[in-house]
């Protein structure tokens, strides 16, 4: 999905997520540190995150597009059950023509 086609606010919903993600990243302690973030602002966080998260939602139903949107994996199979095989792959040295012949 490109820029173009998101609105305003859903534009600014993504900015807000990745400075949220950031600061979580910024501020990760290690185990038996203690956090420089109270435990309410972790929570604030958390919960500013689920808002988000249901406005996207929201937004995405309002415009008709589905939340299933999920990267995948270059030797991942299609979600219709396709599977793409690179011809070098297949052991041919040379294409052949439509009925099998060269």
């Amino acid at each position: 999905m490109t820029a173009e086609t998101l609105s305003a606010e859903e534009r600014l919903l993504r900015a807000v997520k990745k400075v949220l993600a950031d600061v979580a990243k910024d501020t990760f302690t290690r185990p038996g540190h203690s956090h420089p973030l109270s435990d309410q602002t972790i929570q604030g966080i958390r919960e500013c995150f689920g808002l988000i998260a249901a406005r996207e939602r929201e937004l995405a139903e309002m415009a008709g597009r589905s939340m299933n949107q999920r990267p995948r994996f270059a030797d991942e199979s299609a979600a219709d059950g396709r599977v793409v095989i690179p011809l070098p792959k297949t052991g041919r040295t040379k294409p052949t023509g439509p009925d099998g012949q060269d």
